[in-house]
């Protein structure tokens, strides 16, 4: 178990002459990858906000590079440290922080990162949030209009109010009386959207009369962040999408008995005009048409009777009455002082006081061989041990 290849951006001053075209802010580590690569992790004077930056030293040109740096950035610490993983990833654990914002991974040539490094044609970099524990995956639920998928989500949430979230849409349209930012939609300006979209921040998005909806990977992650399972009601075309983002997610096709019954279903409605009608039964038609596209939906359901279609989807999620959500796990904090060893996927952290011959250490044991997920979204399924060592030897706590 050897200490982790990152040292104080000081060292790394002495041994290079181009010099740093920015100062330093804070505390800074450095990581090689490869033979020509330097990964310089630390805050830098002209950021605008205080967040982690990155820099690239390139060994065979002897220049430094800004790489684009995608995904949520960790707000700057006063102390990290770093470690290499692979040739993909570089892990950063911020000190004085706790487990929910502690652990992040700088991912440099993962797959999502060589598929933007082909877009924006440089080097790109991107972050992702480390998290503690499993996470049910997402449901997409799709379906025409008038299908009663709306019913069947609301039923959901009725029954198990604690298990389930709905990610909250972004639009550049303006709100409406009594709507609420971030409760309603996220209200945004459309230049910002356009911005996001291109940076690969939506897993889907349209253009409405004029304005744009959508759902940011941010939004399905922060219902999961608070340990529920979030629910996407979208169109077939909003689902192809996202099956063809990185969100892992079960899709379900809800679908009515017959096309005859569906528009008598809208029509009894009695809400919408003809013209209205006609054009919801064109769109249904083009979407029942879809929910048998090879490796689009995983599940179809019929709804030809409201309760029965309810149970058959509980049926499908796995749920029980009076089932309950998995809770959070619980926060611990890694303090300012720490160092880092890794041995194949496990890291310890040493929080104690190494120089103290007979002082009892505190360490956390983080396993990696679970991980899943990435940029632009999380990482989860970290796992964390707490290790008390003292003299007589290491013992597991939790």
């Amino acid at each position: 178990m050897g200490e982790a290849p990152a040292f104080f951006v000081d060292d790394l001053q002495k041994d290079l002459t181009n010099g740093f075209p920015l100062k330093s802010k804070g505390h800074e580590t450095a990581i090689n990858i490869g033979h020509n690569k330097t990964y310089v992790i630390g805050g830098m004077e002209n950021e605008s906000t205080s967040t982690i930056g990155v820099r690239i030293y390139d060994k065979s040109t002897g220049e430094w590079v800004i790489p684009v740096v995608l995904g949520p950035k960790p707000k700057l610490s006063k102390g990290h440290s770093a470690v290499l993983l692979d040739e993909d990833r570089i892990l950063v654990i911020k000190g004085n922080s706790t487990s929910d914002d502690c652990f992040w991974f700088l991912e440099v040539n993962t797959t999502f990162v060589k598929e933007q490094k082909k877009r924006f044609e440089t080097d790109v970099v991107a972050w992702s949030r480390g998290v503690i524990g499993e996470a049910e995956i997402p449901i997409v639920i799709s379906g025409p209009s008038g299908v009663g998928k709306g019913t069947l989500i609301s039923k959901l949430m009725e029954e198990f109010p604690s298990m389930f979230g709905f990610s909250v849409s972004h639009t550049t349209r303006a709100p409406r009386t009594k709507e609420q930012i971030g409760v309603h939609y996220h209200f945004t300006e459309r230049s910002v959207m356009e911005k996001d979209i291109e940076d690969g921040k939506f897993l889907e998005f349209a253009s409405v009369h004029g304005n744009l909806y959508g759902t940011s990977i941010e939004a399905v992650e922060a219902v999961t962040d608070k340990g529920k399972r979030c629910i996407l009601d979208i169109d077939v075309q909003g689902a192809r999408s996202v099956r063809a983002s990185s969100l892992e997610a079960i899709f379900i096709f809800i679908c009515p008995p017959s096309f005859e019954d569906l528009e008598e279903r809208l029509r009894a409605r009695g809400t919408e005009t003809e013209e209205q009608i006609q054009k919801r039964l064109k769109t249904a038609r083009a979407e029942l048409e879809q929910r048998n596209s090879p490796g689009l939906f995983d599940h179809i359901l019929v709804n030809d009777n409201l309760d029965t279609c309810y149970k058959n989807l509980k049926k499908l999620l796995g749920l029980n009455e009076g089932a309950e959500t998995t809770l959070l796990p619980e926060l611990v904090e890694v303090p300012q002082e720490h160092t880092v060893s890794k041995i194949d996927q496990k890291i310890l952290i040493n929080c104690g006081n190494a120089e103290e011959e007979n002082s009892s250490r505190s360490m956390f044991l983080l396993d990696l061989s679970s991980i899943k997920g990435g940029a632009p979204g999380r990482t989860r399924g970290l796992n964390l041990h707490i290790v008390e060592s003292c003299i007589n030897g290491t013992k597991m706590l939790s």
